[in-house]
């Protein structure tokens, strides 16, 4: 596949040293190209830079709801999943058949637009989360809006 055609570098493509890395930026991790030609591909969302900083867990987990709820949203015939990272520096987003970077751009910023304007943070109940009273919803705000002040420089990962 050419990944360059879809608008990443393929010098960040597969495991990368997180030493060398400039967060935040949104990078292409791996792709799998299905039998039926289907592509799953797997995205790094980082937010902080690693070794270095990390998310607090009320504001990883407000900003994994926020996420979830925007990607379902905006991309309803492509989103598989999004998780937290365990070092708390970002999330992993994983689509299936939406591959443009300016397109997985396109909608990230959408959706931190939605986040800086959210009076809520979706799922936050008990029926639909296991820990409904540990959010952030203020620092996922602030988080967005840090993240929108970098847009320029998600494509940059090194």
């Amino acid at each position: 596949m050419d990944v360059k055609a879809l608008g990443w570098d393929p010098l960040t493509l597969g495991e990368i040293d997180h030493r060398d890395v400039c967060a935040p930026y949104v990078r292409l991790s791996s792709y799998l190209e299905g039998a039926a030609g289907d592509v799953t591909y797997v995205y790094d969302l980082r937010v902080t830079q690693p070794n270095n900083d990390y998310l607090t867990t009320g504001i990883l987990h407000s900003f994994e709801h926020l996420l979830l709820a925007g990607f379902r949203k905006y991309l309803p015939e492509s989103f598989v999943s999004v998780a937290p990272m365990g070092c708390q520096t970002g999330f992993y987003l994983i689509l299936q058949n939406e591959g443009r970077f300016e397109e997985v751009c396109r909608v990230y910023r959408a959706i931190l637009d939605d986040i800086v304007t959210a009076g809520e943070v979706p799922y936050a109940s008990p029926d639909n989360c296991g820990q409904a009273v540990h959010h952030d919803l203020g620092g996922a705000k602030e988080l967005a809006q840090a993240l929108i002040a970098t847009e320029q420089q998600w494509g940059q990962v090194f």
